[in-house]
């Protein structure tokens, strides 16, 4: 698909939206961008919580700005547009993954672990062994809890309400408590240790 730059989004636009660049656009366009610079952050740190890597990652976020543009472009429904940005982007975040699931298969892994091993030069060396466990321990920890637990940590830790997150994984409200209340006892008795 062709793209087409475009500056007041910094994001490439597929050739498709290329018509809607009227003027008559221009209150979404500022609309999607105050939503991007709101909710940009934490949805590439959620998406990425799904492993997808940096590219994966942001095509995620990209093409969730792309639909939310065209959500509000056909006028649908404005309500919870923050909401809505995190439940697109677990959707499609999900969707990567599998993909990026089967081209691993064919392809092969590629190390990641590669780019952990950066040092901090500020750090002292005594500090940053104590940090350098404590982070192992928590992304362990982090890395052991059930799928969902998971997601509802990321997503809260996003600032999103017990509600949204519920609406976001399609789970009950009391779901949603009890995977977070279990996810915080695991990480601060692993900090505790």
């Amino acid at each position: 698909m062709a793209s087409k730059d475009s500056s007041a989004f910094g994001l490439s636009l597929p050739a498709s939206l290329a018509g809607y660049g009227t003027e008559s656009s221009a209150p979404v366009q500022a609309e999607v961008l105050r939503l991007f610079d709101e909710c940009g952050p934490g949805l590439r740190r959620y998406v990425g919580s799904f492993g997808l890597g940096v590219e994966g990652t942001e095509d995620v976020v990209q093409e969730v700005f792309l639909q939310l543009f065209r959500h509000l472009q056909l006028g649908r429904s404005r309500a919870n547009l923050r909401g809505w940005i995190f439940q697109v982007g677990h959707n499609l975040a999900l969707k990567q993954r599998a993909k990026a699931t089967r081209r691993q298969r064919t392809e092969g892994a590629w190390d990641g672990s590669l780019a952990d091993l950066v040092v901090d030069p500020c750090a002292d060396p005594e500090q940053q062994l104590v940090e350098d466990r404590r982070g192992r321990r928590l992304r362990s920890v982090l890395a052991a809890l059930p799928e969902r637990d998971r997601q509802c940590l990321h997503l809260r830790a996003e600032g999103l309400r017990y509600r949204e997150i519920a609406k976001t994984l399609d789970v009950s409200l009391g779901a949603v408590a009890k995977s977070l209340t279990r996810a915080m006892r695991r990480l601060m008795n692993a900090d505790e240790s």
